[in-house]
């Protein structure tokens, strides 16, 4: 967006500072539809050509792409509310590359970006808590930016701030409320902000300890996961638990001394049984990060020579996150939108969560 449009509407907002609304808790369907009209409006897609425009809210910056293939846009409101959109994958090597690097991460550490750009991250406390490197990647080219476009929102009086994405955009959105709300408990984003997060059609994006730390940090109504039933995208990445995923104290701790204290032959048999069941995750989990770790790193550094791969984290134990709102797909829905085995995402698409949300939640 043009730096001049970005002064009108800041003009505008200073006018309707005293008319400023305040967010309230709950999933509200009218404010999914407006934001996934407004997620819609992503220049690169064809949606924007029969997806209605949205009502409230202004464009007034788009990000340029960094990382690989990132961008999100900031829109306003006359009544002094803010949407940070995250856009989604788009028809783009570099941008599928992220997808499918999907290699853990501690979810507080660094990433190195370049000699001169190294991004500090927490977006979980517990020790335990990982998530998927691809989409903290995206977090670190962007968030920068956000904080310094929020912190120009909030000497306007802005202190409302949704955050939206679909599919990819959904998983980075997840990422990004950890990130932001844990930058207001250091006191890097004033504590009188509120965020309001709508993930639409994400994938998994961490762990059960990432997860149980999200679910905490956004209860009361703040997060919302909104999933079509027979969307398969949600499923993804593909999860493996392994018993080291469990917290410190669970059954198969003293698994194997048990397994010696009983009468041969059952402890033979016993105990081929539980390395069998024990060693195959490990090795699936080796793998998993071998591939989508540290062989597709070397992919990511040819986009981006300067980054430095981190250390990863020993798991690939991904789950749903977040308060999350089921669109459930009926015998209707099928009618409308059937399962199509050469258009993989047909039910992934905008037009099959407009339609759910407006037959699910009718009021």
């Amino acid at each position: 967006m043009k730096k001049n449009l970005w002064v009108i509407v800041c003009l505008q907002l200073l006018t309707g500072i005293c008319n400023a609304s305040h967010l309230l808790p709950g999933f509200n369907k009218e404010e999914y539809l407006e934001l996934m009209k407004l997620c819609a409006r992503h220049a690169d897609t064809s949606y924007s050509n029969y997806i209605p425009p949205p009502q409230k809210f202004k464009p007034v910056y788009r990000s340029p792409e960094v990382g690989l293939l990132n961008r999100w846009d900031l829109w306003v409101s006359d009544d002094s509310m803010a949407v940070i959109s995250i856009r989604g994958t788009v028809a783009s090597k570099q941008s599928w590359l992220e997808n499918f690097y999907a290699a853990m991460i501690p979810a507080k550490g660094e990433l190195i970006l370049s000699e001169k750009d190294t991004f500090r991250y927490q977006v979980a406390s517990h020790p335990n808590a990982a998530v998927h490197v691809g989409w903290m990647l995206a977090c670190g080219y962007m968030a920068n930016d956000m904080k310094q476009k929020l912190d120009s929102c909030y000497r306007l009086g802005i202190k409302n701030v949704f955050i939206m994405g679909h599919s990819q955009g959904g998983a980075i959105a997840f990422l990004l409320t950890a990130y932001l709300r844990h930058q207001q408990m250091e006191n890097k984003i004033a504590g009188d902000v509120q965020f309001k997060t709508y993930c639409s059609a994400a994938p998994k994006p961490g762990n059960l300890f990432f997860a149980y730390d999200y679910e905490e940090i956004t209860k009361g109504g703040w997060a919302f996961n909104v999933v079509n039933s027979a969307d398969w995208v949600p499923e993804v990445p593909i999860t493996i638990q392994m018993a080291s995923d469990f917290n410190k104290t669970n059954p198969f701790v003293n698994a194997k001394k048990a397994i010696r204290k009983s009468k041969f032959p059952a402890d033979v048999v016993i105990m081929y049984v539980y390395n069998r069941l024990y060693k195959s995750p490990k090795r699936a989990v080796r793998k998993y990060q071998k591939y989508l770790g540290r062989v597709t790193s070397k992919l990511v550094k040819k986009d981006l020579p300067s980054y430095q791969t981190p250390a990863f984290f020993n798991s690939s134990y991904y789950v749903r996150t977040g308060t999350t709102i089921v669109l459930y797909a009926d015998a209707d829905y099928y009618k409308l939108f059937p399962d199509n085995e050469t258009n993989i995402f047909v039910h992934h698409f905008f037009e099959p969560y407009l339609y759910l949300t407006q037959k699910n939640f009718k009021n």
